[in-house]
């Protein structure tokens, strides 16, 4: 099932609006439980840069990059981590057409580039 702490261990938003960016920080995570190859992960990260950056904080859309770049490898033994809706380690593993069709019905179409 998927599972998000909506912007992990980083603010969801401004003092003013605080959940500014946390719909930015939903999709990454459902992006994150999905998992995939290299290039997919690289794909996330930046549509959340892109995305925060949207909402007029270009300098914190890039805080979060870096953080996510850094802190969410699928070799890391954390919650967070790419892939993290399977039950083993995948590591940058293409998702095979099953998989593909298990993540689509959580939410909106993940593709693999």
């Amino acid at each position: 099932p998927f599972t998000t702490d909506a912007c992990t261990d980083f603010p969801n938003g401004t003092l003013l609006n605080p959940s500014l960016w946390v719909q930015c920080c939903w999709i990454h995570d459902l992006k994150y439980l999905a998992g995939g190859s290299a290039s997919a992960r690289l794909e996330a990260d930046t549509d959340l840069r892109s995305c925060v950056a949207a909402t007029g904080h270009p300098d914190v859309a890039q805080a979060m990059f870096l953080g996510v770049r850094i802190g969410g490898s699928p070799y890391l033994n954390t919650p967070w981590r790419w892939g993290y809706g399977w039950p083993e380690k995948r590591g940058y593993r293409a998702l095979t057409s099953d998989e593909q069709a298990q993540v689509s019905a959580l939410g909106p179409k993940l593709s693999e580039p």
